[in-house]
């Protein structure tokens, strides 16, 4: 089993700490933070059958199968393939899992990821088993979105926070696992991750920088008129959906934030400062909320899976952030 991270000691006392457990915990908090290595060593934690403290023992029957990954009374769902949903007859295999007596003798416990995942004919059914608990089994739910979650999920459920670990917590982590970046690197990397040292770690691994220079350098071109729409939509044809509307989004908050305040501490990373400036001077308000209303509405569906044409999608985003500044 990995083991916790820094940020996550104070959490685990408090959560490994208790001595009654509730049948249902839903550990919620943005990506990037760890959830899944709490989760597992919750599930650990309470199926060991001979732990001293707080940690399980490792060497025990129920630490070996759990760690072979055949424990009897282990559970764990997720979906069947990544960023695909949870399906009903999942949650049926849950729920007659749920109503079994534990092998061991002891404990059942479930860990569920993403919890919303889950369809509304899933979550639906996963609620008998979250109101009528069977025997000592706990559930352990992650959700990264617990807004998506349904209210009878949420309120059935002990909801723990996992927060964000601080700025110079995550940046000293990352000195330790990336220690071929330069600081001001590692602080690019966790601002582009919004914080979560362990996405900014993944962003790295998938050359985050290189593509948002890549993206940054376009979008000047675009403004100078050095490259049409159509081409620059092309040729980003091997970039992320979701990381380009997220940074265009992001773009175009910034853009809002400094017509209303012009204050320039709030221009975010030094890339892209001067355009953010130029665009927030050139470009009428009004025209500034019309693409960030639209930018958020096809964000929702790039999250959302929608089966978009890509190349159109970009070109029609392109477009109109070249028309931004001019005349209202």
């Amino acid at each position: 089993m990995a083991e916790l991270y820094p940020w996550q000691v104070p959490l685990w006392q408090q959560l490994a700490g208790r001595r009654q457990h509730a049948h249902a915990y839903l550990l919620q908090g943005p990506a990037g933070i760890g959830k899944r290595i709490l989760a597992e060593s919750l599930m650990a934690h309470l199926l060991c059958s001979a732990r001293s403290g707080l940690d399980a023992c490792g060497q025990c029957k129920s630490c070996q199968l759990l760690a072979a990954g055949t424990h009897p009374d282990s559970f764990v769902l997720e979906p069947e393939e990544a960023d695909k949903p949870i399906k009903i007859d999942q949650v049926r295999e849950l729920v007659d899992f749920v109503v079994q007596t534990a092998q061991l003798g002891g404990r059942k416990v479930v860990l569920l990821e993403p919890a919303e995942a889950m369809n509304l004919n899933a979550a639906n059914a996963l609620l008998k088993s979250l109101e009528e608990p069977s025997g000592d089994t706990v559930l352990l739910l992650i959700s990264h979105q617990p807004s998506r979650l349904l209210p009878t999920i949420r309120s059935r459920c002990v909801q723990q926070s996992c927060p964000l670990p601080g700025e110079e917590q995550s940046l000293s982590w990352l000195a330790q696992t990336l220690p071929e970046l330069s600081e001001e690197g590692r602080t690019e990397l966790l601002t582009l991750a919004s914080g979560s040292p362990l996405a900014a770690q993944r962003l790295h691994e998938q050359g985050v920088r290189e593509q948002r220079a890549q993206v940054v350098d376009g979008v000047k071109k675009l403004l100078k008129q050095q490259v049409a729409p159509s081409q620059l939509a092309e040729s980003w044809n091997a970039l992320p959906l979701n990381l380009l509307f997220d940074w265009f989004c992001e773009w175009a908050q910034l853009i809002l934030r400094y017509q209303l305040t012009h204050d320039e501490s709030g221009l975010g990373l030094t890339d892209m400062r001067k355009v953010v400036q130029y665009l927030a001077d050139k470009t009428p308000q009004p025209r500034v909320l019309a693409i960030q209303e639209w930018l958020l509405g096809q964000r929702q569906k790039v999250l959302g899976k929608a089966n978009l044409n890509r190349v159109l999608l970009l070109e029609a985003l392109l477009v109109q952030w070249a028309s931004l500044p001019g005349p209202g």
